[in-house]
């Protein structure tokens, strides 16, 4: 991918979090942001009860580190709107303060780069607005009680701007994409809403159906000559 920014008009702009559901699952992101699909249950309520104690707890500071919650943002370049669970800004020996992102997750850490890549977009949208260079932030995850420090290098940047195109491409064309099962598919919050296996079985019945009818219709195959016809 080049440098190539998407900006974008204001009332173009998706939520941050768009960005995690589309590099997590592009049928979980159009579910929410385009079906606009949205069911309470266990696991959505404890990360929506974790947010909200983030942020109730309010700003403060201690020693050399400034601490905002709830802190808004939004981006020209990438398109989006949201807020900070927690920004974090640590004095430095000059004296200026240096922003330090950190998400809050429920869970523990997941293998693709989905959380990551939110986080990224956070630290992208506070440079644009405070015009700083942010290197790097942090997840907290609820399950392991650990912080997983992550480093925005380029390679990061540059998986966050695709997200951000690719999750303006799907909710700006109003499709949501069909199921394909996984194995994390079992740890998503929507498997109920999207039934991939379900969805999934049904497809390949239906193509089963479709070749045995395919089959039946085919033209018989000829019969090959015999040694004796060949020599008539």
């Amino acid at each position: 991918m080049t440098n190539t920014t998407y900006k974008k008009q204001e009332e173009d702009f998706i939520m941050l979090s768009a960005l995690q559901h589309y590099a997590f699952c592009p049928r979980q992101c159009a579910l929410i942001h385009v079906e606009q699909v949205w069911q309470e249950n266990r696991l959505t309520a404890e990360g929506r009860i974790l947010h909200e104690h983030v942020h109730e707890e309010g700003n403060e500071s201690r020693g050399d580190v400034r601490i905002e919650r709830g802190a808004s943002l939004r981006s020209l370049e990438l398109g989006v709107i949201g807020k900070a669970d927690v920004v974090e800004y640590h004095r430095q020996a000059d004296g200026s303060w240096q922003a330090f992102p950190v998400e809050y997750k429920r869970g523990k850490p997941k293998l693709d780069h989905s959380d990551k890549i939110q986080l990224c977009a956070q630290a992208m949208c506070l440079e644009e607005m405070l015009n700083v260079h942010i290197p790097s932030g942090a997840l907290f995850y609820g399950k392991t009680r650990r912080r997983l420090d992550v480093a925005f290098d380029e390679a990061l940047r540059r998986e966050t701007q695709e997200a951000a195109h690719k999750t303006h491409e799907l909710i700006e064309s109003g499709m949501t994409p069909k199921p394909v099962y996984s194995k994390r598919c079992d740890s998503c919050s929507f498997i109920g809403e999207c039934l991939p296996k379900t969805i999934q079985k049904k497809r390949s019945v239906e193509s089963y159906i479709k070749r045995m009818l395919d089959e039946k219709d085919a033209p018989a195959p000829q019969t090959p000559p015999t040694r004796g016809e060949e020599d008539c």
